[in-house]
């Protein structure tokens, strides 16, 4: 995979491109540290990190993720290793790990937000929940982006609580005359307090999800849809967005991610 000028090709994209391409970053793995943690919900939990190792940290897609490395149950950190490709050589059996977006990345701070949404029995959350600052933090990635263009005349998002940094990203990097509509669903209303940036053209529907039970796809099905170029970013639990792909299908461009799937461990979709 051509991983040459990520910044370059993925900013081409957002600008006059089509469709939904697979643009791949240099692929590293850097030791970074804790600079700060704090509750942006009671459910969200928002890790800072930084340092030197860093430096050099590739994100330009709103839906970036990476992997947090963590330590095996004997303590020992098990850590890929760079290759002449610009990818990694995972150690096997893979090592304790957690994707997550990059919620915000100020290279010149020298700063990375994660998002971290915590619930009981997670690793991920036990990591967030027990991370002191000063405490120094593995991270492999990102990969690349699936990157969407910026040129489309209005957006559907449709996301649950896993999926809200990537929404917020992208809103808070989107122009001010942006048109969209942001459908989310969380399991506990008290994540609607999550900070979202204000334009005039966007819309939120705020959901709570009953047990298991999401009423996601049909909020969306139920949008009016202005009769314009539209694109659909879906992402969240995979059983739950599953049906609006049929549904988008010859309808609206869109590109889908299961970022987790009840009763399967660290999905890769």
């Amino acid at each position: 995979m051509d991983r040459s000028n990520p910044r370059e090709r993925v900013a081409s994209h957002h600008q006059a491109g089509s469709g939904v391409v697979r643009i791949g970053y240099p692929i590293c793995i850097r030791t970074t540290t804790v600079l700060r943690r704090a509750h942006v919900t009671p459910n969200i939990i928002r890790v800072t990190v930084g340092g030197p190792g860093l430096a050099g940290f590739h994100s330009y897609q709103a839906d970036d993720h990476f992997k947090i490395v963590l330590p095996d149950p004997d303590g020992a950190l098990r850590l890929p290793v760079p290759t002449e490709d610009l990818s990694l050589d995972w150690p096997r059996p893979s090592p304790p790990a957690r994707r997550y977006t990059a919620r915000r990345y100020d290279a010149a701070a020298g700063e990375l937000d994660i998002d971290v949404v915590v619930h009981e029995g997670g690793v991920g959350s036990a990591w967030a929940t027990t991370v002191q600052v000063g405490d120094e933090v593995a991270i492999a990635g990102p990969p690349g982006a699936k990157a969407f263009p910026h040129n489309y005349d209005h957006y559907v998002f449709a996301v649950d609580t896993t999926a809200l940094p990537a929404a917020a990203r992208w809103l808070e990097e989107s122009p001010a005359d942006t048109s969209a509509h942001l459908v989310i669903e969380t399991d506990d209303e008290a994540d609607h307090a999550y900070p979202l940036a204000e334009r005039a053209g966007v819309s939120v529907t705020w959901l709570v999800r009953s047990g298991t039970r999401s009423s996601l796809a049909e909020t969306v099905q139920a949008l009016d849809l202005p009769d314009t170029r539209t694109f659909l970013f879906a992402a969240g639990e995979a059983d739950d967005i599953k049906p609006l792909r049929a549904w988008s299908k010859g309808r609206l461009d869109s590109l889908f991610t299961g970022y987790w799937k009840r009763g399967v461990a660290d999905l890769e979709d």
